[in-house]
């Protein structure tokens, strides 16, 4: 038997990149998977690919009704929530000289706000369902340590694992497990972004920044995406039934705790 069979996930940010490898791993392993992203095209893309088992909804998770609506229709279609993975957010540097109001607010409305609000709206659901559930929560590195010109996105990311300790004990009598996964450095799309921001702040050319990370790793090379799904596999699956509030490194050997 697959390990997620008779499950269905909704994995927030699922269009592409980290996202896409998880809605790819949870329907290998038997889950119906809805795919919510703003990228509507991309949703479609990775649904699609995903066959019976996938479903695309338009999510924008800064947005309350949004996520709602989103939810519902998931709900409507698969017929309730096991799983949810909020894995959507966004990364931006900014020195603490030009760190701008509107930027603060928006990588916090996008990696916290988007976390907390999309959980609170699957929660109704997961508890009248009365079979437990499991959320997973997407950290990062740089949430166990500060780093310069990165503020904002740091601060988040510390955010999220702290915030995944208090819901897996408030939830904990729900039979509802929280989890966090922390990523290192994973060859995705937004790594394109992020270059080209370290290239400014730090004056380096394009792609430096991208090869030196890789190097830096104790384990010689960047992640790949699937090498941050198949945890999340494990998380969601029963094999990880006794494990909640905690925060899994999944970063090649950068931290360790």
């Amino acid at each position: 038997m697959k390990r997620l069979e008779g499950k269905t996930a909704l994995v927030t940010g699922g269009a592409r990149g980290i996202g896409r490898a998880i809605c790819e791993a949870y329907a290998r392993e038997g889950a119906k998977v809805a795919v919510a992203d703003l990228l509507e095209k991309d949703a479609a893309e990775t649904s699609a690919a995903l066959g019976d088992s996938g479903m695309a909804v338009t999510m924008d998770v800064t947005d309350r009704d949004s996520i709602a609506a989103g939810v519902s229709a998931v709900e409507e279609t698969f017929g309730g929530i096991d799983i949810l993975v909020n894995n959507a957010g966004i990364f931006n540097m900014a020195s603490i000289e030009e760190i701008t109001v509107e930027d603060y607010r928006r990588q916090f409305d996008v990696n916290v706000g988007g976390t907390i609000f999309t959980t609170q709206a699957v929660l109704p659901g997961m508890k009248k369902h009365g079979r437990g559930g499991v959320i997973i929560n997407f950290s990062s590195q740089a949430g166990r340590r500060g780093e310069p010109n990165i503020t904002i996105y740091c601060s988040t990311k510390a955010a999220i694992i702290s915030i995944t300790q208090s819901m897996a004990l408030e939830l904990a009598k729900d039979n509802i497990r929280v989890n966090a996964i922390a990523p290192g450095v994973i060859d995705t799309p937004m790594w394109d972004h992020v270059d080209s921001l370290f290239a400014k702040y730090e004056d380096r050319p394009i792609g430096e920044k991208r090869r030196l990370v890789g190097e830096a790793v104790p384990l010689g090379h960047m992640g790949h995406p699937n090498e941050i799904a198949d945890p999340c596999v494990f998380l969601a699956s029963d094999d990880a039934r006794y494990i909640t509030a905690q925060t899994l490194n999944v970063d090649g050997g950068n931290w360790m705790s």
